[in-house]
């Protein structure tokens, strides 16, 4: 590169540190190797020659025109693919050939203008060969021009516009070459097509390039020896662009602002997939904001329902103060005097009239509190599973690909995969029999043991026949002396009431007992529940919120290099 006055040198000073700035920032953004490796290729190209690469489909004449450059027939031609590697022309005194890889050779040739220009000559980019077109869509990058060459008998093909989406996307000075102007036999021909290849190259790069039309076989044949047809040939006009435009000031603004376009084009890319991960993202919070209400909603509602159920059993209890109250009306009367005094007939109507069916009732309520219970909480559970599931298909649906930026969908995959999982475990594991059997034990023993009755194996309902037995046995032995006035007018009444309320006093302090056991049952599995749902969903949680930390930081810090970015091309197209 020539000397550079001190202008200059800041500008290429500047220009590599943000060029070192942007490839530092895309290894810790984890993109894609090769986009790293091709930013550090370009950062490379600006300390060597200014390099042109030539490309087009294979038999549109690249090695051909390349030849008429040199004034030499230095490189085979044919009408099927000779040129199989990437192969960089360079000057040297005597004709050598390098093999760098099986895709790079380097080739050293005493033609003049490789003295201040490196030629690359590229494999066709049909689709014909893969590979090849591969190598040059890789090698492309590092240009500082392409010279594109298209043929005037198939001009602007389908896979030509393909690759110029590439070159365009890498934000590189093209020159569409159309060769074979030989083969067209009329001016009305050769104008025909070249406003075809120039209405499509404005409609497909946003601007016209320049457009020259040649014939290099001719301008080969004038330079070795037919001179008569050189003004046929039409090669001035790019003999004329390359020494003309391509002069040192040329060259050096186009060096500069090759490495320029990679960078924008790569800041570009990366922006893309950031705002698109980051789209994701926000999805992926309000999932977690699903998550959040539904349980919200799911546990005011079950708050609500447990109550209502409560009232149930609740019910139950009431049931039995009533038949007592109506018991002891009944019994506790002058004309059962006799009655009374047998123990054991009372005890007997007592269970049969009062007590009943109601232990059955008590139990039959409570079973169904904690069946409801624990269905609700297997419903929350299969509720995040659909709502994973769906989350999961439409991040399927919508994401843009796989563009590197580190491990980014198999993490987040494989997060919600984890509570889809551990969703899936809970259901599956679910043993609703005994998970009720636990709940109804702790509930016997907490009623049991506040009331300092041993619970033993009884259930619920066998201990509220105990009890209610328990409190009627006190109340049957009123009698041992006494008379009957005294006891038609006093003591029954007085019993009578007693009896009441110290049966109710019972009932209501086992209904207490049993509702508050019932309640904290509730609250414990209702908190365990919840829990384990926040802690199966915990770390996507973290997952999307460190993602989405890291995405923001990318995106500021891609946003700073892209402004100095455009204000160094900005500096470099005033050179």
């Amino acid at each position: 590169m020539q000397i550079l006055n001190k202008q200059q040198e800041i500008i290429l000073h500047d220009e590599r540190k943000v060029l070192n700035d942007l490839r530092v920032a895309l290894v810790q953004f984890g993109a894609l190797g090769e986009d790293s490796n091709t930013l550090g290729h370009s950062i490379e190209q600006l300390d060597e020659l200014f390099l042109m690469v030539v490309a087009g489909e294979f038999n549109s004449g690249k090695s051909a025109l390349i030849n008429a450059l040199l004034g030499q027939k230095l490189l085979p031609e044919g009408v099927t693919p000779t040129t199989t590697q990437i192969q960089v022309l360079r000057y040297g005194p005597n004709q050598t050939r390098t093999v760098i890889n099986k895709h790079q050779h380097i080739l050293t040739l005493p033609a003049e203008l490789l003295a201040e220009i490196n030629i690359v000559d590229t494999p066709g980019t049909n689709a014909i060969m893969r590979e090849h077109e591969m190598i040059t869509s890789q090698f492309v990058p590092r240009a500082d021009l392409v010279l594109f060459i298209t043929s005037a008998d198939h001009p602007f093909t389908e896979s030509e516009r393909q690759f110029l989406v590439q070159i365009r996307d890498w934000g590189k000075k093209v020159v569409l070459v159309i060769n074979k102007k030989d083969i067209l036999q009329t001016q009305a021909d050769q104008d025909e097509v070249y406003r075809f290849v120039t209405d499509n190259a404005r409609l497909l790069l946003g601007l016209t390039p320049e457009i020259l039309l040649v014939s290099a076989r001719k301008a080969l044949q004038a330079k070795l020896g037919q001179p008569q047809l050189w003004f046929e040939s039409g090669f001035e006009a790019l003999e004329t662009y390359i020494h003309d435009r391509l002069d040192e000031k040329g060259r050096l603004r186009l060096k500069l602002l090759s490495p320029l376009g990679t960078g924008i084009s790569l800041v570009n890319k990366y922006l893309q997939i950031i705002a698109s991960r980051m789209q994701l993202l926000e999805k992926d919070f309000q999932m977690l904001g699903d998550v959040d209400a539904q349980l919200a909603l799911y546990d005011e509602d079950l708050r609500r329902d447990f109550h209502f159920r409560l009232s149930d059993v609740e019910n139950a209890l009431f049931e039995l103060e009533q038949r007592g109250d109506s018991f002891f009306d009944a019994t506790f009367r002058l004309a059962r005097i006799f009655d009374l005094i047998g123990k054991d007939r009372i005890q007997h109507e007592f269970e049969h009239q009062v007590v009943g069916d109601i232990p059955q009732q008590i139990e039959q309520k409570v079973n169904e509190v904690i069946d409801w219970l624990l269905e609700a909480q297997l419903r929350q559970w299969q509720a995040v599973i659909q709502h994973i599931a769906e989350r999961r298909q439409e991040h399927r649906e919508h994401i843009v690909g796989d563009m590197g930026v580190g491990s980014f969908n198999y993490d987040r995959e494989r997060l919600m995969d984890a509570v889809g999982r551990e969703a899936r475990k809970e259901v599956d594991t679910f043993d609703k029999t005994h998970e009720a059997k636990l709940i109804a034990q702790d509930a016997q023993v907490t009623v049991a043991t506040s009331l300092a009755i041993e619970a033993g194996a009884v259930g619920l309902g066998a201990l509220v026949a105990v009890l209610a037995t328990t409190a009627a046995m006190d109340v049957t032995g009123i009698l041992s002396a006494g008379m009957i006035a005294a006891l038609g007018l006093f003591i029954i009444p007085v019993r009578r009431n007693i009896a009441k309320r110290e049966l109710n006093e019972k009932i209501s302090e086992m209904r207490n007992r049993l509702l508050q056991s019932l309640t904290q049952a509730f609250e414990k599995e209702a908190a365990r529940s919840q829990g384990q749902i926040r802690e199966a969903v915990a770390p996507y949680s973290r997952f999307v919120r460190a993602e989405s930390g890291k995405f923001k930081d990318a995106q500021e810090q891609l946003g700073s290099i892209a402004l100095e970015l455009d204000r160094l091309k900005g500096s470099v197209e005033e050179i």
